[in-house]
């Protein structure tokens, strides 16, 4: 038989037959016509070459077939019912899932700590995974499901088959060391061109602030450039250079390490931090209830 050739619909008359064994009785069941029943029975002889079910003295008794066939039809209707129409209710108490979130690391130190507190009363079997990967890899990565969300600032994906939803409106600071021989309360113009300068560019990328000063034409000797913001506090803390980050990181520090932060000397560009996700997971129950544990957490953090 070609499974192509077979209508679902027939197993779901099977098994009522199987459970009434009265054709008038199992139509009503399953809410259709005593013709419509008679029609589909026929069509199940057919199907399976033989009579399936004969009339007795007490209604329709299944044949040795029918009888073989039942626990299979049964098996193939209750999943249908309970699995794929009715699917079970996502429950975080329960669940082993790991959700893989893609993010750079300042995202992990930011997010993560809070996230796994939160997490370990409310789900704690899930797992959580973290991938960096360069900005327009990120599309791709949500697309095919090898991750789940990414948190950050991913400009690339504010296009169609992504949902967002807007976590922390972020600023820049300058991070220098506490007893910064030359920077007071502030820094200014002439101190921040004049100053020797720390660069994090991650995954060998351009973050938006020094796209922010190529723009206005700004020059700085750069002393250093590095691949990743967490290995700034050992270099700020014991040299007179001057790193400009995200405020929220500029406040890790200086509660990590000997540095402080002063305003950046021009109005620089905020960066707005969004969870995103692919379409393809829109609906998914555990997608949802852990979206809306991170944005729960992180939305309202100023």
């Amino acid at each position: 038989m070609d499974i192509r050739s077979l209508d679902l619909n027939l197993l779901v008359v099977f098994d009522a037959m199987l459970q009434q064994q009265n054709v008038t009785k199992a139509a009503e069941a399953i809410k259709l016509s005593q013709p419509a029943m008679s029609a589909a029975i026929s069509r199940l002889r057919v199907l399976f070459d033989d009579q399936l079910f004969v009339r007795t003295g007490s209604g329709m008794a299944p044949t040795p077939k029918a009888q073989a066939l039942s626990p299979s039809i049964r098996l193939v209707v209750q999943t249908i019912k309970t699995d794929i129409l009715l699917p079970k209710k996502f429950d975080p108490s329960a669940t082993d899932r790991t959700f893989t979130l893609v993010t750079p690391d300042i995202a992990e130190v930011n997010f993560l700590p809070r996230l796994l507190s939160e997490l370990a009363v409310k789900s704690p079997h899930l797992n959580l995974r973290t991938l960096a990967m360069p900005r327009e890899a990120a599309a791709d990565s949500l697309a095919s499901g090898s991750a789940d969300m990414a948190i950050g600032y991913f400009p690339d994906l504010h296009k169609a088959g992504f949902f967002q939803q807007k976590l922390i409106t972020n600023t820049h600071v300058c991070l220098v060391r506490k007893k910064h021989p030359d920077v007071g309360d502030k820094i200014t113009n002439t101190q921040f061109l004049q100053a020797s300068h720390a660069v994090v560019k991650p995954d060998g990328r351009e973050h938006l602030f020094e796209h922010f000063l190529q723009s206005k034409g700004i020059k700085r000797r750069v002393v250093v450039e590095l691949s990743h913001f967490m290995s700034l506090l050992p270099i700020i803390e014991t040299s007179n250079l001057v790193a400009t980050v995200p405020k929220d990181l500029a406040e890790f520090f200086v509660q990590h390490g000997e540095v402080r932060y002063v305003p950046t000397p021009m109005k620089s560009p905020v960066i707005d931090v969004h969870l995103f996700w692919h379409q393809r997971f829109q609906k998914d129950s555990a997608h949802i209830w852990m979206r809306q544990i991170i944005h729960n957490l992180f939305s309202n953090k100023n």
